[in-house]
């Protein structure tokens, strides 16, 4: 592997996990709602309108970098349908919701993969190298994919660990909870990303290396065996 690989591997690590920029993103109108609730003296439906409007900004800016509709969609439809929830139910904590049942969701699919021998970090990252399965052949990126599936689902886990229990404490009516939730929510978001996308890289890194070395020896033997007939 060469200097050069090393900054396309980051990159096609962060397509296949979501990109930082995103989580930043996601990020801001949770914590504005939280700010602005705090702040309003518990005015559910001012948090509400505020991160609504801070979603739709970064929405705007994200057509304005011209990125796909589909990530600005999907960007603007998490802060929307977390301001939903919370204005049906009258309760600010379940703006939260939708996130916590995000993380059940993903930290589910990402176990189940490693377990049944088709670790999703391998299977998107193959998609997007245009390798497919191929890695499934080989033993040491198998396994290097399953150690990063791995960490992922210990990301999720450790959000649900945290922040269900917060979640419950506020919905039963300890209204001094919701600070301690939405802080847990924002310091295991992208802060929590961002190290867990450099162990995965530092774990995937030799394995790959190693694997297109390998590919590439191949390749040059093979060109050496048809150049001789």
């Amino acid at each position: 592997m060469t200097a050069g690989d090393i900054p396309a591997e980051r990159a096609m690590l962060a397509r296949a996990i979501g990109g930082w920029r995103g989580m930043i993103d996601s990020s801001l109108p949770a914590a504005v709602f939280l700010v602005v609730y705090l702040v309003s003296g518990s005015k559910l439906t001012t948090a509400i309108w505020a991160a609504v409007i801070v979603g739709a900004v970064i929405a705007v800016v994200r057509l304005v970098r011209r990125e796909s509709l589909q990530q600005v969609a999907a960007g603007f439809a998490g802060v929307a349908v977390s301001a939903y929830v919370a204005s049906r139910t009258g309760q600010a904590e379940d703006y939260y919701l939708p996130g916590l049942l995000i993380n059940i969701v993903y930290g589910v699919a990402l176990l189940v993969s490693v377990l049944v021998g088709w670790p999703l970090i391998g299977v998107v990252i193959g998609m997007l190298t245009g390798e497919g399965t191929a890695w499934r052949t080989n033993p040491p990126v198998r396994r290097a994919y399953a150690a990063a599936t791995w960490i992922w689902v210990g990301v999720f886990g450790l959000r649900l660990a945290v922040q269900v229990p917060l979640y419950l404490w506020a919905r039963s009516g300890a209204s001094q909870a919701l600070g301690p939730l939405g802080i847990a929510k924002i310091a295991m978001g992208w802060p929590l990303y961002l190290l867990a996308a450099y162990v995965t890289y530092r774990v995937l890194k030799p394995a790959l290396s190693k694997h297109r070395l390998e590919t590439a020896d191949e390749a040059q033997t093979s060109e050496a065996g048809s150049g001789g007939e």
